[in-house]
C-alpha cells in the first residue's frame, strides 16, 4: 500500500484492490501450499501435479507470492521464505493459518457493511437451532484462530511479568482453547489456571488439553459473562481479560471489568490485553467496523475509556503498554505499589502519556540514528525565507555543536503530528514539560520549522520568549529525511502545495 501522504489516485486504486492480496494469501493456505514445499522445495512442475493446477498458472502465481516474500523461486523450483516457513507450515508451533482463513470467513459480513451501517447492527446473523456439522467445525476453526493468534501475543505480554514470582490461581475470562493461561502456566509453576467462557468453547478447549503437559493445572468454568460469574469464594493472582472488552457494548464492559476486579486477591493484578483506538490508529478503526458487522453491540474502546472503567472499580491501572503487533495493554490493582514490581520501563510508560497529547507517532529511536551531514545549512541560507529570523540560520545552533550535544544524551523520541505549526510546537513543549516531570531533567527538542510559537515575532536577535523557543531539527544541522527513514518511517518531499503535510520533531532524554 502506499502512504496516504502521496493523495493521489494510485493510493485510491491500492486501497480498493486490498482484497487481490488476501485471496492470494487465502487460496495458498487454503491449498496447504505451504506445508507441501517442506522440507526443501519442489519443482513447479511437481506442485503442479499435486495441486492439480495448470503449470503455466501456478508460475505466475508463484511470481505473485514470490514478490509478496512467501516463497522463493527461480528456475522452475520453488521453496518457502523463512516467514513462510515460520507461521505457513501446518503443524508448526507458530501455524497462523487458522487465523487467516478465518478472515476469509468474515468476508460475507463485511460485504454486508452497507446494511450494517444504515440498520445500527450486525445483519448477517448466526443459524438458529442446532448446528450442523459444518458451523461445528467453522465453530473450531474460530476458536483455533484466536488461539493462533493469543499465542504470539502472550510472548509480547509475558516479559512484562519477568520481575515477578507469580504464583496461585489465574482466572482467563473468555478464555478460548486457553492460550494465554497456558503461557503463564509455562513460565509460572506454581499457578494453576481456570478457564471461564461458553460451555461449546470449553468443551473443545478441555478435549484439547486432555492428556497434555498443563491438563492437572487446569479447570474448567461453564458461564456466561455478562451475567453473575457463579465461582467460588476464591480470590485470584491474576484476572486476565483478552480481546473480550472490544464483544460488548459499554455497560456490558463495565459490568465484565466490575466482575473481574471483584474477584482480584488483594496483591493480584488484573491484565487487560485488547485493541485500543489510540493504538495503531489504523487497524484499532477497522477492527471497530468487524464488531459492527460480525457482533451484536461490540466496539472498540479507547484505553482511556477501559482506565477509567478500572478505575470505577477501585483500581490503580497503569498507562497504555503498547505491543510490538496492533494490540495493546493495561495492568491494573488494588494495590498500587505491586504495578511498580512489573517490568515496564519509564520510557515505555512516557512515550504513551506523550501520545495522548495528540502525537500520531511517538517511537523511542537510538540518538545514532540523528544524522547530522554539513550540508543542511545550505537549503536554510539559499531557498527558505526563514533564513535570519529568530532561531534559524545563522541564529541557530550549528552542526558541530548539534554533534556535540548529542553525545550528552543516549535516549531520544521520535514525534509525529500534522499541522497547524504553531499547535504542533506547542505539543512539543507539552512533551518536554511532561518529560521533564517524569525525572528526564535534561529533556531538550527539537521541532519542525522555524520557530512560530509567538503570534508575532520581534525579529533576529530580539526573542521576547526565550523560555518557549527551540530550535527546528533542520536549523541545527539535522537530515530530517534520512532521520526518519533510519527510524523506520516513511517521509517525502510533496508534488503539491496542498499535500498531506507529516511534522517531525525530536525529544532528547537523558
Amino acid at each position: 500500500m502506499h502512504d496516504p501522504q502521496d493523495m493521489n489516485p494510485q493510493y485510491l486504486e491500492d486501497l480498493a484492490i486490498g482484497y487481490w492480496y488476501s485471496e492470494v494469501l487465502f487460496t495458498a493456505v487454503e491449498q496447504g501450499l505451504f506445508t507441501r514445499l517442506e522440507p526443501g522445495g519442489k519443482l513447479v512442475a511437481e506442485l503442479a501435479k499435486e495441486l492439480n493446477y495448470e503449470s503455466g498458472c501456478l508460475k505466475r502465481y508463484l511470481h505473485v507470492l514470490s514478490n509478496l516474500g512467501l516463497v522463493f523461486e527461480a528456475d522452475g523450483y520453488c521453496t518457502n521464505t523463512k516467514l513462510s516457513r515460520k507461521y505457513l507450515i501446518q503443524g508448526a508451533e507458530a501455524y497462523q493459518g487458522d487465523t487467516i482463513l478465518w478472515r476469509k470467513y468474515l468476508i460475507e459480513n463485511w460485504q454486508s457493511l452497507d446494511q450494517c451501517l444504515n440498520k445500527g447492527t450486525r445483519v448477517v446473523l448466526p443459524p438458529i437451532g442446532e448446528p450442523d456439522e459444518a458451523v461445528k467445525q467453522r465453530f473450531r476453526h474460530y476458536c483455533r484462530a484466536m488461539d493462533c493468534i493469543v499465542k504470539n501475543k502472550i510472548e509480547e505480554i509475558l516479559p512484562i511479568f519477568s520481575k515477578l514470582k507469580l504464583q496461585g490461581e489465574i482466572l482467563d475470562v473468555g478464555s478460548g482453547l486457553g492460550a494465554f493461561s497456558v503461557g503463564f502456566l509455562r513460565q509460572f509453576p506454581g499457578t494453576k489456571a481456570t478457564l471461564l467462557d461458553l460451555p461449546q468453547v470449553l468443551e473443545y478447549a478441555e478435549e484439547i488439553h486432555t492428556g497434555g503437559a498443563y491438563a492437572a493445572r487446569i479447570q474448567y468454568w461453564p458461564a456466561n459473562m455478562l451475567e453473575s460469574w457463579e465461582l467460588s469464594e476464591k480470590k485470584y493472582s491474576l484476572v486476565i481479560l483478552s480481546n473480550i472488552i472490544h464483544a460488548f457494548a459499554e455497560s456490558e464492559s463495565g459490568h465484565v471489568i466490575s466482575e473481574a476486579a471483584a474477584r482480584l486477591a488483594e496483591d493480584g493484578l488484573l491484565l487487560v490485553h485488547d485493541f485500543f483506538l489510540e493504538h495503531d490508529p489504523d487497524k484499532a478503526a477497522l477492527s471497530d467496523l468487524n464488531m459492527l458487522v460480525n457482533t451484536y453491540n461490540g466496539k472498540v474502546y479507547t484505553a482511556s475509556w477501559v482506565q477509567q472503567q478500572l478505575r470505577y472499580a477501585g483500581l490503580t491501572v497503569t498507562e497504555r503498554i503498547p505491543l510490538g503487533s496492533d494490540t495493546a495493554v493495561l495492568l491494573a490493582a488494588k494495590q498500587a505499589e505491586r504495578l511498580e514490581d512489573l517490568g515496564i520501563s519509564v520510557l515505555q510508560q512516557l512515550s504513551v502519556k506523550i501520545q495522548t497529547l495528540g502525537f500520531q507517532t511517538v517511537q523511542p529511536i537510538d540518538v545514532n540514528l540523528i544524522h547530522i551531514p554539513d550540508w543542511v545549512g545550505l537549503k536554510c541560507e539559499f531557498g527558505c525565507d526563514g533564513y535570519n529570523l529568530s532561531h534559524c540560520p545563522p541564529n541557530s545552533i550549528r552542526p558541530e555543536k548539534t554533534r556535540a550535544i548529542l553525545r550528552d544524551y543516549t535516549k531520544c523520541l521520535l514525534l509525529q503530528g500534522t499541522p497547524p505549526t504553531r499547535d504542533f510546537q506547542r505539543m512539543v513543549l507539552q512533551a518536554e514539560h511532561t518529560a521533564f516531570k517524569a525525572g528526564y531533567y535534561k529533556a531538550f527538542s527539537f521541532w519542525a520549522g522555524p520557530c512560530s510559537i509567538c503570534p508575532e515575532c520581534a525579529g533576529s536577535g530580539n526573542c521576547n520568549n526565550h523560555k518557549n523557543a527551540r530550535p527546528s531539527m533542520e536549523s541545527a544541522g539535522i537530515d530530517v529525511f534520512k532521520t526518519i527513514q533510519r527510524a523506520g518511517l516513511t517521509l517525502k518531499t510533496l508534488p503539491e502545495k496542498d499535500d498531506y503535510i507529516k511534522y517531525f520533531a525530536l525529544l532528547l532524554l537523558e
